[in-house]
């Protein structure tokens, strides 16, 4: 460790400190909110009586409610991150961020129904300032240009895992053991942990994720600018203002919170349309690559979290989970993903770096495709364990474990260079909407997962298993079959330019 330099500037295996402050911060968070996601779905449907009393809902509300938590979590990115942008400062984001996420944790470990809404809703605006902001401060520590920034994005990965994985296990067991509130409680501590951790070591963060400075007129692009565009386009008008009436429809027949969304929705896609009336052809064609990137994006996530939803609940009640006469707690098997990603996150980023200097086809895309499908055959092994349960009456623990590890490995393939592509293709003028754009999308395909998952209860597990593998399977098939002109359309945006260490932190 270089002792003889500010604070600030000290290095510790090569790396600055402040990396390491921010690496165990970020740890303990995903410690605890992975943590609470293992049991949150399988406490709201134990019964309100007995030994471990949740509230005793139905799976299908639990889902429901399930979907609209993990949504809400991405969408609160984009305040955030606003937030932090124009008042905060990354730096004090992260903060608040991570004192809402100890009151929010804190607060669910009280028995009381209240006490549940009301954490879940500090958890969200928590996880809002926190996530989109640390993983700017990692890459601020690395002046433009330095080598060590991709190894230094890499060892914060392993932080998240490490931290998903652990509170598997042990917020899992706990849970299971002692209480669904223990469980809470113990997420809540490992975020108390991470809080003290990066309030400490502040003197190592003094150079990044300060308060900015006021922005130039016209130096960023204005939203509402944007939109004030929209009557001068008759088409991207009257589209609007189709989308907005039905979803003032739904907002005041059918249903409140879907009305909101469709509102929410309806203002993002009034915007892309704004943006791509901007645009000179070259731009066009990438943003329509963006557009589908995005679709990929959702439909991805939208099987993928069914981990924490429909798979949680079938491993609970459905599998045979008793290991040399000991039970595993249903929430332990979710500690597979992170730890399929320690295990094979190198070789399979050694894999794609060995194709493409071979010079065979290792674009963004295709890495994007080939995940989805490798993803989507993963609920072939979940089909596999629901045939066996209707033929036996349980199903065995190694058709989750198949199934989380073909999910690893499409996740690893797909999500890494998912974000960098699409920032990529965004038009610099309009690059931080972008990312905002993407982290919404990701949080609808959240919300897609807790509708895919709720839809168990009327057509069972094994169709909706078997669904979201021909879908993906067969969605993945198809745009491979396009991604040559998909290819075209992008210019050679990957080829014409110095490609920069991609953001790593990609998981939901």
């Amino acid at each position: 460790m270089t002792l003889d330099a500010p604070a600030h500037q000290r290095e510790l295996f090569g790396h600055p400190v402040g990396l390491y402050v921010l690496f165990f911060t970020e740890l303990w968070e995903r410690f605890s909110y992975y943590g609470m996601r293992a049991i949150l779905t399988l406490y709201i449907i134990a019964e309100a009586t007995g030994d471990n009393p949740g509230l005793g809902w139905s799976e299908k509300n639990a889902l429901v409610l399930y979907g609209w938590y993990t949504m809400l979590v991405y969408v609160a990115s984009i305040p955030g991150g606003i937030l932090a942008d124009r008042v905060f400062g990354q730096k004090r984001a992260v903060l608040y961020g991570g004192l809402l996420l100890c009151f929010g944790h804190g607060t669910l470990a009280i028995d009381n129904e209240t006490a549940f809404f009301t954490g879940l809703a500090l958890i969200v605006a928590g996880v809002g300032l926190l996530k989109p902001n640390i993983s700017t401060m990692v890459g601020g520590l690395y002046k433009q240009g330095d080598a060590r920034r991709d190894k230094g994005f890499s060892i914060f990965y392993i932080g998240i895992n490490v931290g998903a994985m652990l509170a598997s296990l042990i917020v899992g067991t706990v849970a299971y053991a002692y209480g669904w509130h223990y469980g809470f409680g113990l997420a809540g501590i490992g975020m108390l942990i991470g809080q003290i951790v990066y309030m400490a070591g502040q003197k190592y963060l003094t150079q990044v994720g300060n308060k900015p400075e006021k922005k130039e007129s016209g130096e960023e692009s204005s939203l509402i600018d944007l939109y004030k565009q929209l009557p001068k386009h008759n088409v991207p008008l009257i589209f609007t203002g189709a989308l907005l009436a039905g979803s003032l429809y739904i907002l005041f027949v059918k249903s409140l919170p879907y009305g909101l969304l469709f509102i929410f929705l309806t203002a993002i896609a009034a915007m892309l349309m704004m943006i791509y009336q901007e645009l000179d052809k070259v731009q066009r064609d990438r943003f329509l690559v963006l557009l589908i990137s995005f679709i990929i994006v959702i439909i991805f996530w939208g099987a993928f979290e069914q981990a924490g939803g429909l798979m949680n609940i079938y491993t609970e009640k459905y599998t045979n989970r008793e290991v040399m006469g000991i039970t595993i707690p249903a929430a332990v098997m979710q500690s597979w993903n992170p730890l399929f990603i320690i295990i094979f996150g190198v070789p399979v980023a050694a894999f794609w770096q060995k194709r493409k200097m071979k010079g065979k086809e290792a674009s963004s895309l295709f890495k994007m495709m080939v995940g989805l499908i490798i993803m989507g055959s993963g609920f072939l092994w979940m089909r596999g364990a629901a045939l066996q349960y209707q033929e036996v009456g349980q199903s065995a623990l190694y058709w989750l474990i198949l199934a989380y590890l073909f999910h690893t490995i499409g996740e690893l393939c797909a999500s890494p260079v998912a974000l960098s592509f699409i920032t990529k293709l965004a038009p610099v003028k309009y690059a931080s909407l972008m990312m905002g754009v993407y982290f919404a999308v990701t949080g609808l395909g959240n919300k897609v997962a807790g509708i895919i998952g709720e839809s168990a209860t009327e057509y069972g597990e094994l169709a909706v298993f078997t669904g979201i593998a021909v879908f993906c399977i067969a969605m993945g098939t198809l745009l491979l079959l396009l991604l040559k002109p998909l290819k075209r359309l992008t210019h050679g945006i990957e080829e014409a330019e110095i490609v920069a260490p991609p953001p790593i932190d990609n998981e939901p």
